[in-house]
């Protein structure tokens, strides 16, 4: 295998593929309840959605990924509940639904006290972040399936379904606010865990790009957007949002077709992430579409909104695009377009 120019699916994961195994898993899924409590169709939102009388419940789960693998080589592991929150609740906001309920489940291959002590933490940590409790979970021993460990969760949420954001109202000359992640978040490790190893680095290296070592940025927690989105929602009309996850930008196609959502001002990428693309002779166009690239969330608004949603929002934020007439998402700056998901 090379060990330049690489791509996330020679690292082992091919998002058309993983797509298409989605659709053939969905394509099974034809039965539908009957009485309170049904299931409301919202093509390609990141949540899934119940009617509830006045209001829909959200439901929604993630796990971690291999960043549990730089836990697992740093003996680290009060960070990793922190993302297993942080992935699930910036799912729920996505709809504006406000995350209230969560239950883990971990699996491992042998009891361990301290490990679980630690994932703890961090589950309490990310539990407070998002103003949520965890009201349950499960911890499965299972040696003959599991080598190591694999934490995920499920989040309940809700919204009143006059407040439910609809991406159908966005329309050309809407801005894209994008607010920056704190780093790699929990997608796209596996590239980045095959750049590393295919370049001889260790973890405990620190190149003169990073603040902290390869490790150390590896496993820094994926922010948590609830509280600045919730605030948000109370004070603007928002059209639309996107948690940008696997896919990278190829996540605003799950808001609406037949317009174009062009990033004009992408926002700095942290060091981690040219780091990486140098280490890995990355395209630009694979970066943009396997990580976040210091976006890790985006919000629609109108025109005459934005001002007052950069002022609720903070310095953080600010304008990274804006809808426009065509199809798909763009970076024209960099040549980029992607037209599927």
């Amino acid at each position: 295998m090379s060990r330049r120019g690489w791509t996330y699916a020679q690292s082992g994961v091919d998002i058309d593929s993983k797509s298409k195994a989605i659709s053939t898993l969905v394509a099974q899924l034809a039965y539908r309840r009957k009485g309170r409590g049904t299931m409301v169709r919202a093509e390609g939102q990141f949540t899934g959605m119940i009617d509830f009388g006045d209001v829909l419940l959200t439901l929604c789960t993630d796990g971690v990924g291999t960043k549990l693998l730089v836990a697992e080589t740093l003996g680290r592991w009060d960070t990793v509940g922190i993302d297993c929150i942080a992935m699930n609740v910036n799912d729920t906001i996505v709809v504006g639904a406000e995350p209230i309920a969560f239950v883990d489940y971990i699996a491992i291959d042998r009891p361990d006290e301290e490990l679980t002590s630690q994932i703890g933490v961090g589950l309490e940590r990310g539990a407070e972040l998002a103003n949520m409790d965890i009201v349950g979970g499960e911890i499965a021993v299972m040696p003959d399936v599991v080598n190591g460990v694999d934490i995920s969760g499920t989040c309940l949420g809700f919204v009143p379904k006059e407040k439910v954001v609809n991406p159908e109202s966005i329309k050309v000359g809407d801005l894209i606010i994008g607010l920056p992640s704190s780093g790699i978040h929990s997608n796209g490790l596996t590239l980045a865990r095959k750049i590393i190893a295919s370049e001889g680095v260790d973890y405990s290296e620190k190149p003169s790009i990073l603040e902290r070592t390869v490790g150390e940025e590896l496993l820094l927690p994926t922010e948590i957007y609830v509280r600045s989105v919730l605030k948000l929602l109370d004070a603007c009309q928002v059209k639309g949002m996107v948690n940008i996850t696997g896919g990278g930008l190829r996540n605003f196609l799950r808001l609406k077709r037949d317009v174009r959502f062009e990033i004009e001002e992408p926002l700095d990428p942290k060091p981690i992430f040219s780091y990486l693309q140098d280490l890995g002779s990355v395209e630009d166009r694979e970066m943009y579409q396997t990580f976040n690239m210091g976006m890790g969330f985006a919000i629609v608004v109108s025109e005459a909104e934005s001002e007052n949603a950069l002022e609720v929002l903070g310095n953080d934020a600010r304008i990274a695009g804006r809808v426009c007439d065509g199809d798909g998402v763009t970076v024209p700056q960099m040549n980029i377009s992607y037209l599927t998901y």
